[in-house]
């Protein structure tokens, strides 16, 4: 298992990041790496962000110092969406299937965790959030029918789209962990526009399902103080608490969030107008 740190950064600070330093601190690249659980641990509410590949062999979650406990799970919970193709995850000896699109809650304490291909030509690729648990809540399986559909936006304004939420209070307990997927109408290409912020919670984003010439502009920062960090398939962003939330891609996308801090509120935003934008 690879996990990297990454730190906080205050609002002032980031105002003086060159495009550099914004990708160094922000962006995670690559998220996925034949087997290899491939993580990143952020100071940013003490959210994991990563991917986990089995191809050949299984790959586990172990605990080192960055966590100062023995086992990933003892105080975390997490959540996991399959982009890629059939596979296996393995809770204390429960095997769950997981095909493309599926979601997987699992709650604090568990101890043993595997994750196998079922076809190392068509491998699965888990992407994966952690954060911290106060309280043990059942594992549970989440296919996409099973995610609570919220549909926003429309057309003439290029930000139709589908927020299938899995992980949320709707449809799992959980203490802290927020996660779901948004699928983009045809034609549209505004992820959340007019933007927001939540100062009550972290997101990270993953954007996928991208043709090799797509890009999406990630935008974040103070809504008086906008910056942009530009993104290719399969890779992910963190999105302080303080910075806006929205993206526009040049091609089709989808991408998965997932939130945590001090609520597990969805409808809890600071919606910001058009005109304050800069």
């Amino acid at each position: 298992m690879k996990l990297q740190t990454r730190y906080s950064n205050h609002p002032e600070d980031v105002k003086k990041y060159t495009t550099d330093d914004l990708r160094r601190n922000f962006l995670i690249q690559p998220v996925f790496i034949v087997d290899e659980a491939n993580l990143t641990y952020s100071h940013i509410d003490r959210i994991i962000v990563g991917g986990i590949m089995p191809v050949k062999k299984a790959l586990t979650l172990t605990a080192g110092k960055e966590m100062g406990v023995d086992t990933f799970f003892e105080r975390r919970e997490g959540g996991i969406i399959n982009i890629g193709g059939a596979g296996t995850i393995t809770l204390d000896g429960k095997a769950y299937e997981m095909n493309n699109q599926d979601g997987l809650y699992i709650g604090m304490g568990v101890k043993n965790i595997q994750f196998t291909a079922k076809d190392e030509k068509n491998p699965p690729k888990f992407y994966f959030n952690s954060a911290p648990a106060h309280q043990a809540y059942p594992s549970t399986l989440i296919t996409l029918e099973d995610a609570k559909k919220v549909h926003l936006g429309a057309g003439d304004t290029s930000n139709k789209r589908v927020i299938n939420q899995y992980v949320h209070p709707d449809v799992v307990k959980s203490c802290q962990l927020v996660m779901g997927m948004t699928i983009l109408a045809t034609g549209s290409v505004w992820n959340t526009m007019p933007s927001h912020t939540h100062e009550r919670r972290m997101e990270a984003y993953f954007y996928f399902d991208m043709d090799a010439d797509t890009r999406v502009f990630h935008l974040m920062g103070e809504p008086n103080e906008t910056r942009h960090i530009v993104m290719g398939n399969e890779e992910a962003v963190l999105s302080p608490s303080w910075s806006i939330h929205s993206g526009c891609g040049t091609g089709r996308y989808t991408f998965i969030w997932g939130m945590c801090g001090e609520n597990i509120t969805f409808t809890d935003m600071d919606h910001v107008a058009m005109a304050d934008l800069k």
